[in-house]
């Protein structure tokens, strides 16, 4: 009787699951629920395969942040979403990129402590350190190094084994918007031999922080220092002229200035402006084609 009840109680928290998935309008959604790492909280991972995934051919990967955002606007907390489904199953319906699946990391309440680049917050002054700590971590530092390693030492692995995947790094890229896009910058120059290629969309130059001088600057200097080999890495920036999208103008052009001299040019650096678009998941969904075409198209 206990092993029919427990089979039982497995069935019904698998329905609920299944009833609790983003619903999409191509291909699937896989949910790994509570993904453990070592390294930062549990959080969910939802994996979207599209049309055909299980034709035999292998997949480039999209690494993208702020996972609850990508697919479904009825379960996410704007009830705005980055229509990545519909946008991904088009380009390669039509052939434009290569196939491709999306690994959506969600999100926690430590979203901009786990997006925050730890050596560009080190290279702050101490008192801006605690301003950002109090003010926008919960008291927290920066701990953007550790969910990176979860990403490339315990989630990318998971990936690659449990799923037909191209996993060099020419077939790999980042993505987030904001500080989804902050991150994913941070993490192409510290993993240059993990992520080939970068997407980084209407990107948080941390320019909403006081004084707004500081944070710029350590940007600039990392790049300087640690953007990686243009010769070997594909990466794509933009911007809104829209509400807070407005702020990122003079710290975009100094970043774009910045990749022209670490050797990049318009066959692996892109860098646009989008006249009053906003800082949020429908402006990103009208443009969401152009990153991947530029950085996964045939």
């Amino acid at each position: 009787m206990s092993k029919l009840i427990f089979i039982l109680l497995l069935f019904i928290s698998g329905v609920i699951s299944a009833q609790n998935l983003p619903k999409v309008a191509s291909g699937k959604i896989v949910r790994i629920e509570n993904f453990r790492s070592d390294y930062v909280s549990p959080r969910n991972i939802d994996i979207w395969l599209p049309e055909g995934y299980n034709s035999g051919e292998k997949y480039s990967v999209v690494y993208m942040h702020d996972g609850q955002m990508l697919f479904d606007s009825t379960q996410t907390w704007n009830r705005k979403e980055w229509q990545a489904d519909e946008v991904f199953s088009q380009l390669m319906t039509e052939k434009k990129t290569v196939p491709f699946i999306v690994v959506g990391i969600w999100n926690t309440p430590d979203r901009i402590t786990e997006y925050f680049p730890n050596k560009i917050f080190e290279a702050l002054e101490p008192g801006l350190q605690k301003l950002i700590s109090e003010k926008y971590g919960n008291g927290k530092t920066a701990n953007g190094n550790n969910y990176l390693k979860f990403i490339v030492k315990e989630l990318k692995p998971f990936i690659d084994k449990n799923y037909k995947t191209l996993p060099e790094k020419k077939n790999t890229v980042i993505a987030g918007s904001s500080m989804g896009g902050l991150i994913s910058v941070y993490a192409i120059a510290e993993y240059p031999h993990i992520f080939g290629k970068a997407a980084s969309i209407s990107t948080a130059w941390l320019s909403f922080i006081e004084p707004n001088y500081a944070m710029p600057a350590a940007v600039f200097q990392y790049l300087v220092d640690t953007l990686p080999l243009a010769s070997e890495h594909s990466i794509y920036m933009d911007y809104g002229t829209g509400e807070s999208d407005k702020n990122y103008e003079l710290t975009q052009s100094f970043i774009d200035l910045i990749a022209k001299g670490k050797g990049y040019n318009e066959n692996n650096y892109k860098s646009m402006v989008f006249e009053k678009a906003v800082h949020d998941e429908v402006a990103w969904s009208k443009r969401l084609d152009i990153p991947f075409t530029f950085l996964l198209g045939k």
